[in-house]
């Protein structure tokens, strides 16, 4: 476990962009891939949102996955257990680079085919507690074909990351411009955000 961490950090040290190719194990990731077709099939993944609570908008030009937010609450075993490598994860990174990180906040993401996102940094300008990004892919038999990469945008260098099963990216929320292309076909990850209060 510690050798994924510590590949996410020195990457992300070394390029702003850190990536772990096996953060979440094959078992791991097949349970949470269940989870969001059974949400799915269950209609519960809902449109996602631009914007936090206060200036929540919807707009499918700009943004058109579908979330669901994971929480404790829901008691499901195999969030929990993501959730216990987040914690374990986090307890690193505050003793290795002092992040101070005090929270965290993650949902699935479905994007259909035709699915996209448009160019956007993760911090809002009214509330600056998102510190990092995270991002893991559930995509098993990912292929060049299939679209859906994560862009990164830096140094006037865009940056492709395949969303590969198992596999997690790592940067800062309010320094990384990025976007999600075009997918051709069902692309699914959990996303979401290292919190300092």
């Amino acid at each position: 476990m510690e050798n994924s961490f510590e590949n996410l950090i020195s990457s992300y040290v070394e390029n702003k962009v850190g990536i772990a190719e096996h953060f979440l194990t094959p078992e791991l990731s097949d349970h949470l891939i269940q989870n969001i077709l059974n949400l799915n099939e269950r209609s519960l993944l809902t449109a996602a949102g631009i914007g936090n609570s206060d200036k929540l908008l919807y707009d499918g030009a700009i943004r058109s996955d579908s979330i669901y937010w994971l929480d404790k609450k829901h008691n499901n075993v195999f969030e929990n257990e993501f959730f216990k490598l987040i914690e374990a994860f986090i307890l690193y990174l505050n003793q290795s680079c002092y992040a101070g990180i005090t929270g965290y906040e993650f949902h699935y993401s479905l994007y259909e085919k035709g699915d996209f996102y448009l160019k956007h940094l993760d911090q809002f300008k009214s509330n600056p507690s998102r510190k990092f990004s995270m991002i893991s892919y559930l995509n098993a038999d990912w292929k060049v074909t299939d679209g859906g990469e994560l862009m990164i945008h830096q140094n006037d260098i865009p940056q492709k990351i395949a969303p590969t099963l198992g596999k997690t990216v790592f940067f800062k929320s309010d320094e990384l411009v990025h976007e999600v292309l075009e997918t051709n076909c069902p692309r699914m990850s959990i996303t979401g955000w290292l919190k300092r209060d």
